[in-house]
């Protein structure tokens, strides 16, 4: 409805009827292989060439230089009966930037529209691009306010209202497409460039996961694709290696970013690279450490058993696996992870809350525990049956290390990286 003020000489109309929010994702439903597409040539690019008319009609890959795919397209055409002539042809890099030039040249805009029913006015003065474009960066317009000449656009951005005159608004469209393109210009500069993965470890230790993202981001796409082809099957251990760890640490970040299920897509990634290789222990210490944070210790255990059988760091991992255990009220179990972490070098003050929390779950059977065991447990294998023959030998002679030595040999499941741990058989400690 129009609403008209005599004393300030405004009129305001709705912009129900010519709102398009929505409208890329209902493209999207009726199209098969419309996922693809955007994975490969980017949403928003995809977006475009529908706003600017350009039909993509074929897209073949370069899975080593994604910018240098090539885009088979035609302009303006329905598909059917166009001949060879009329197919353009363009690497997906430049293919982006024409259709970002389009958009960003000057578009004659209609005049004020005169009543709300005139849904072409409305259309022709805010800008069918316009329009279209909005939704794609969270604008929802609601009411287009004319006063003294000037269009003045009441709208919500992510919840938020605001109002902007018109010109504005298109001003901030314009950048939004040129900072996409910079975006992926930036990010595509190289793909699979190993040099970054050293930056981004830097990154990482200064807690700036956006900058790890905005370095690596641009990875999983094109290295899934990549993997599945025989140069991809016959990549060399080192290389392997260097995109597991970036991959890892692209992980990491989209965890701390709050981004949960692209980071476990990147985590499923990069054990597929790692393998078996010197990486593979570190792959999956971040992936449990991020299970972790992500409130799962249940999950987050088998992934640290599992990073701790490849090698990973015992200095970084065990205090891992001993928060995780005691998130499971697996006390024993955490009690083990804690003596492992002060053998490789974990400082006694970093694991004063694990200790605390143990000293106060398991009460007088830690102090008899102790008592029986021995303050200092033997290393991993050994299980926390078994005493240091110096130990033992302190504390009764050699027949104690002997027979100490026994159950360790007879007691696998002692160790927390066993399948089968759960609980000690010392006695007043079974019951946790």
């Amino acid at each position: 409805m129009a609403f008209w003020n005599r004393a300030t000489k405004a009129q305001t109309f709705s912009l129900d009827a010519v709102r398009t929010d929505g409208w890329f994702e209902r493209i999207g439903e009726g199209i098969a292989s419309f996922q693809a597409l955007c994975e490969i040539v980017g949403e928003r690019f995809v977006a475009f060439s529908l706003i600017t008319g350009a039909k993509i009609t074929a897209l073949s890959v370069d899975r080593r230089m994604l910018d240098n795919s090539l885009v088979d397209f035609v302009v303006g055409g329905e598909g059917e009966g166009t001949t060879e002539e009329e197919v353009q042809r363009l690497t997906l890099g430049e293919f982006r930037r024409r259709l970002v030039a389009a958009l960003l040249a000057d578009e004659p805009h209609g005049p004020l529209p005169q009543r709300e029913t005139d849904i072409e006015a409305l259309q022709l003065h805010i800008g069918v691009r316009y329009l279209l474009l909005a939704p794609l960066y969270g604008y929802s317009l609601r009411t287009l306010k004319v006063e003294g000449g000037k269009s003045v656009v009441h709208l919500l951005h992510d919840g938020v209202e605001l109002s902007l005159d018109l010109e504005t608004l298109r001003l901030r469209l314009r950048a939004h497409i040129r900072e996409e393109l910079d975006r992926v210009s930036s990010g595509n500069r190289g793909v699979i460039d190993l040099s970054r993965v050293a930056e981004a470890e830097a990154a990482t230790e200064r807690k700036d996961y956006a900058r790890v993202k905005q370095l690596l981001g641009a990875w999983p796409a094109p290295l899934a694709i990549f993997l599945r082809t025989p140069d991809g099957q016959m990549l060399a251990l080192e290389a392997r290696s260097s995109i597991a760890r970036g991959l890892a640490l692209l992980g990491s970040a989209y965890s701390q970013l709050g981004e949960v299920d692209m980071a476990e897509e990147v985590f499923r990634l990069a054990v597929q690279y790692a393998q078996d290789g010197g990486m593979a222990g570190e792959v999956f210490r971040r992936m449990g450490e991020a299970l972790l944070n992500q409130g799962r210790p249940g999950e987050s255990i088998a992934a640290l058993r599992r990073a701790i059988n490849l090698g990973a760091s015992g200095g970084t991992t065990w205090p891992l696996l001993a928060r995780a255990f005691l998130a499971r009220r697996r006390y024993v179990a955490a009690l083990i992870c804690v003596r492992e972490a002060l053998n490789h070098g974990v400082t006694e003050a970093s694991l004063q809350e694990e200790q605390r929390a143990l000293e106060a779950a398991l009460g007088p059977a830690l102090e008899a525990f102790r008592a029986r065991v021995g303050a200092k447990l033997a290393p991993l294998w050994g299980g926390f049956a078994a005493l240091t023959r110096t130990e033992a030998e302190t504390r009764g002679g050699r027949r104690k290390a002997q027979r100490a030595s026994k159950i360790a040999a007879h007691t696998p499941w002692s160790s927390p990286t066993h399948p089968s741990y759960c609980c000690s058989s010392w006695p007043g400690l079974s019951r946790w």
